[in-house]
């Protein structure tokens, strides 16, 4: 049996078993994998104006985002670049340590869920069946204005991948990159006229368990998107 075979039915198990114990949340049918929209190289927005409008945005009225708005800031935070060979955020060592999810609520075309992104494929894997956005703001200390956007965006990091060749200062190399990648989300919002926040104030183990991360996956930041 092939690997890529092998990853699809673990991941297919896992969905089945998040919406036998959360069938009050959904009985939408979702897909093992979600393509994406292809994501714009060009705009007509400068990165100097993007710069200067850029604020924290925590009121947003609630209204979907689409899958090509999603596209596009997951493409802003971890998508590949030179045809594969980099990432639009930068990577001590290339060793590319960050995990980013999408914690979907109100997305036209997607299921609510909680997806991983997968920058090789532009696609989504499927990690928890049902909306989770309720859970994630108890998580961040009870911050409940965060369900009012339509998705949260959770950048995690794996600090073992950088460890293995930067030993102890790999914490702090992961926590840059992320710092990269978040900013990268938030002047693609300004492009995309969308308000954007990075969340830092919850508990990393019930973020963990409520998003379905792995054990080696820490939880940096939420970045709840929306239009104002």
């Amino acid at each position: 049996m092939g690997r890529c075979l092998m990853a699809d039915m673990l991941v297919i198990a896992a969905v089945c078993r998040a919406a036998a114990c959360d069938a009050d949340e959904t009985e939408a049918v979702v897909a093992s994998r979600v393509e994406l929209p292809s994501p714009r190289s060009t705009t007509d927005m400068l990165v100097e104006k993007a710069l200067h409008q850029r604020r924290s945005v925590r009121e947003f009225d609630g209204t979907p985002l689409t899958l090509a708005e999603v596209s596009q800031l997951l493409w802003a935070a971890q998508g590949t670049t030179r045809g594969g060979a980099g990432r639009t955020a930068p990577s001590a060592g290339a060793l590319y340590p960050l995990e980013v999810f999408v914690v979907a609520g109100n997305v036209t075309g997607l299921a609510s869920g909680v997806y991983r992104y997968v920058p090789g494929e532009h696609a989504l894997a499927t990690v928890v069946v049902g909306d989770r956005r309720k859970q994630l703001a108890a998580a961040a200390l009870g911050q409940d204005w965060m369900t009012r956007a339509p998705v949260l965006l959770l950048i995690a990091g794996v600090d073992e991948r950088t460890a293995a060749k930067y030993g102890r200062r790999a914490t702090r190399y992961v926590d840059f990159e992320a710092g990269c990648a978040a900013q990268n989300v938030a002047l693609e919002a300004v492009a995309l006229a969308l308000g954007t926040v990075v969340i830092g104030a919850f508990e990393d183990a019930r973020v963990q368990s409520v998003a379905g991360l792995a054990v080696e996956e820490r939880p940096i930041a939420l970045m709840p998107v929306g239009r104002e």
